[in-house]
């Protein structure tokens, strides 16, 4: 077997590929008798071939890139590694036994990037059962509320990755029971069937994940065109893992054609993080317990004690002077936010879905350059198929009001933190004027 791989690893087309994908991170070699000296590099493809030539089988590398990967060293604080970090990769890894599930679910987040604009993305099989996503880090916004994004490791994966988990859950449930009856999967896994369930109804997550083992500092992923040893199989680049054939992945019939985490535009995720910071299921802490990242659904911006009026607001002398801003159309970048914005906030109102479908189509016609229609109804649609009632970005965000140039506080703003309390808590007054009357 140790002929075949150096035969393979001794292929220049393999080389090269292992190589680029390796500038900038830790590399980790396998041989027989297990990893070699960590840290550890490749520089040139002919490296890849000495390693072979020592026995190596396999290559992995860190998710992380660094300023100089071979300075690192063990027991490193996490303000050492912050400094000597110079990025990190979205790399999401479907873990599972069952290679069908894995090609729904890649298939899955494929479709969740693309609804959040983000079309510059890596697949590989993994050498195994389940394939890795990965998003260059050039992909993200540099900077979070000030603080460079480099240093959001590994809290900015982790909420990224339960975001899209939470995202596909229904529809992955949905297209694995097309395959498969819960009773037939809860025999191969030797389970009953109510343990793959959750209040009642079937739940992925128990025959699959999507790998938070994967998100820890100088954690390794094995490299594209790296050799599964264990099952003979190339950890191979694909383009769609739905007509991946377990066969393109043997050895012998490896065409090292695709680049991996070598596709991106830059910041093209930033709608993906910044929905990702909005519906987070955990929410990130430093070690003062201070959130870490201003999503729009902080403490502050909660749901708790709110309640969405029975009757739709629609009177516009009552929108907060950002609204009343946005409703005139956008001038310049921030369109795509600005959706985001007034659905949350019209939900908040009480309208509904149809409703302001409608307006947001009507308005779209305002703006500098009308967004795509059918991104509008897509953003709808979603709404539809997540029933989350979340308020929209708080007034101090960042991202939001202040960075598309709307926030022109009046006087009353200084009261409230959010503007759908604007809306409602000027009602209020009003109401109470009216009655004092």
């Amino acid at each position: 077997m140790e002929e075949k791989f150096l035969k393979y690893y001794s292929r220049k087309d393999v080389q090269k590929r292992i190589v680029e994908t390796a500038k900038e991170r830790e590399v980790a070699v396998k041989f027989a008798e297990g990893f070699g000296k960590r840290p550890d590099i490749l520089q040139y493809p002919n490296d890849v071939l000495e390693f072979a030539k020592r026995g190596a089988s396999s290559f992995h590398i860190s998710e992380e890139r660094w300023n100089n990967p071979l300075l690192l060293k063990p027991g490193m604080a996490k303000k050492q590694l912050d400094e000597a970090r110079k990025g990190w990769d979205l790399i999401l890894d479907i873990d599972t036994k069952f290679l069908e599930y894995s090609k729904i679910a890649a298939d899955l987040i494929m479709e969740a990037f693309k609804f959040h604009d983000l079309n510059h993305f890596s697949v590989k099989f993994s050498g195994g059962n389940g394939f890795h996503i990965g998003v260059p880090f050039e992909s993200f916004p540099n900077k979070i509320s000030g603080i460079e994004l480099k240093n959001y490791f590994p809290d900015g994966l982790r909420v990224v990755a339960n975001y899209l988990k939470e995202l596909i859950k229904d529809h992955l449930s949905e297209r694995i029971l097309n395959v498969s009856n819960i009773d037939e999967i809860a025999k191969t896994l030797e389970k009953k069937p109510e343990e793959l369930k959750l209040k009642g109804k079937f739940n992925p997550f128990t025959v699959l994940d999507i790998d938070p083992v994967l998100i820890s500092s100088r954690h390794m992923f094995r490299a594209p065109y790296s050799i599964n040893e264990k099952r003979n199989l190339v950890s191979v680049p694909v383009k769609n893992p739905l007509k991946f054939n377990i066969k393109d992945a043997k050895i012998e019939n490896v065409e090292a054609e695709l680049g991996f985490l070598d596709n991106y535009k830059e910041e093209e995720a930033s709608h993906l993080w910044e929905r990702a910071s909005e519906y987070r299921v955990d929410i990130l802490k430093r070690e003062d317990n201070k959130s870490m990242i201003k999503g729009s659904n902080e403490k502050n911006n909660s749901n708790k004690n709110f309640s969405v009026p029975k009757i739709a607001i629609k009177n516009e002398e009552l929108f907060p002077p950002c609204v009343k801003l946005m409703i005139t159309g956008v001038k310049e970048d921030g369109r795509k936010r600005a959706v985001l914005i007034m659905i949350n906030y019209f939900k908040s109102l009480g309208w509904t879905l149809e409703d302001i479908e409608n307006y947001l189509i009507e308005w779209n016609k305002k703006n500098y350059e009308p967004l795509r229609e059918g991104y509008i109804k897509s953003q709808i649609n979603w709404q539809k198929k997540n029933n989350m009632n979340v308020l929209p970005p708080n007034c101090d965000n960042p991202s939001y009001m202040k960075g598309i140039g709307v926030c022109k506080p009046d006087n009353f703003c200084r009261l409230i933190k959010n503007p759908a309390q604007y809306t409602l808590k000027k009602l209020r007054i009003d109401e109470n004027k009216k009655r004092k009357k």
